[in-house]
């Protein structure tokens, strides 16, 4: 059955900052970051509202070294940070497609990022815009895999897409295993209790507790993300 309309209004989509690298060691592709944003602005098109949650893994990589042995709430802060930058490169790369995109920070940065303001989000989002968020939950030892179930149940999302290198979720690492199987549906229950590395158990046991539905889909692949919102098989969702 091929639906003509969209099947979810609003989606927050987890970006991982390793998927901005591209084929690079750290830092951000040029080329990777406007196909990512390509596909974005294909879905916010046909009318769907996008929220997004950035990691800041290929730029915190490249001073995660000199981390070692860091005080670990001092790490986080310097992740937060680096998914500012994420934000704000891909807020630049959005308006050279002429998608209009807002970036909110939960830590207070004026001068780069409005603060997170969940009304303000909100109005964003109706009016079409895409809005960035960005510096995780402004809190350490929580993940951005947690900010972005936090973000998605705060803004009504009806789905958390997480955007990956892999089409899904596989029994085994599908790169090492040639016989692994990549599950169409799971329960929450069975991706926490089979340890099933689809987000932290936090965000797993938010998004359970909220009834917030999660897909994991290949970012890279051409289309997926217009598939995903268009109810067409892709992916692997995980719900109650």
């Amino acid at each position: 059955m091929v639906h003509m309309k969209p099947v979810y209004q609003r989606v927050l989509l987890k970006l991982s900052g390793e998927a901005l690298m591209g084929d690079d060691a750290y830092g951000i592709n040029r080329a990777t970051i406007d196909r990512i944003v390509a596909e974005i602005a294909e879905v916010t098109r046909i009318g769907v509202q996008v929220g997004i949650v950035i990691g800041g893994g290929n730029i915190f990589r490249g001073v995660a070294l000199g981390a070692e042995g860091m005080d670990r709430a001092t790490a986080d802060y310097m992740g937060m940070l680096a998914t500012v930058m994420n934000a704000l490169a891909l807020q630049d790369a959005m308006r050279r497609v002429d998608v209009v995109s807002r970036v909110q920070s939960a830590l207070n940065l004026e001068q780069v990022a409005e603060p997170y303001i969940r009304g303000k989000a909100l109005r964003y989002l109706e009016e079409g815009r895409v809005v960035i968020f960005a510096a995780g939950t402004g809190n350490p030892f929580f993940t951005t895999d947690t900010a972005a179930a936090l973000r998605g149940v705060e803004m009504s999302a009806q789905v958390v897409l997480k955007g990956t290198k892999v089409d899904g979720i596989y029994t085994a690492d599908p790169l090492k295993d040639a016989n692994a199987r990549r599950y169409e549906r799971l329960t929450f229950e069975e991706a926490i209790i089979n340890n099933l590395k689809v987000m932290d158990a936090t965000a797993l046991t938010l998004c359970r507790d909220q009834n917030l539905p999660i897909c994991v889909f290949s970012i890279f692949k051409p289309g997926a993300l217009k598939r995903v919102v268009m109810g067409e098989a892709e992916g692997t969702f995980v719900t109650n």
